[in-house]
């Protein structure tokens, strides 16, 4: 483990969450290194991230708690934080998160499959429906990269499958 306590608080803009702060009160001591000797994920992520001139993180809203420690640790190492953007992840109707432990249904990987379903993940995060002259998952992309706006789906920590 590694004290953190003696950090001062960090505050950090997530472009979806809003506000994610490390408070070294709260997050004191981080696992570093687990009692099977395998180093854990927080410090692998972070040193790789840094070591890969990582500038943005984006990643599930399931994983918005983690980001806390991963700031004290780019905190305590002097290393350059990251921006971050935490998305809805996407749930059964049951609340849970779609996973393949369990069991939830696979995308198909066919292009058609993949238009359809890309068309439904710019629906769910509430974004502008791709013209119907986009056929292709590349072009699907294409327009989505140029019309992307984070602002749409800001605060939601998860969306329902449809």
């Amino acid at each position: 483990r590694i004290d953190l306590s003696a950090l001062p608080t960090i505050i950090v803009q997530d472009r979806s969450l809003g506000p994610i702060a490390f408070d070294p009160r709260l997050h004191r001591d981080v696992v570093i290194r687990r009692r099977d000797g395998i180093i854990s994920y927080q410090l692998a992520v972070v040193v790789d991230d840094a070591d890969a001139g990582i500038t943005d993180v984006v990643r599930g809203a399931d994983l918005w708690q983690a980001t806390a420690w991963q700031l004290g640790l780019q905190q305590a190492l002097g290393l350059a934080t990251p921006r971050y953007l935490h998305l809805p992840v996407v749930t059964e109707p049951d609340g849970q998160k779609l996973a393949k432990a369990r069991r939830s249904i696979a995308i198909e990987t066919g292009d058609s499959e993949l238009v359809a379903t890309l068309r439904n993940v710019l629906a769910l995060l509430r974004q502008d429906a791709a013209p119907e002259a986009a056929r292709t998952p590349k072009e699907i992309l294409e327009f989505a990269a140029a019309k992307w706006n984070t602002g749409r789906f800001r605060g939601l920590h998860s969306v329902m499958a449809g």
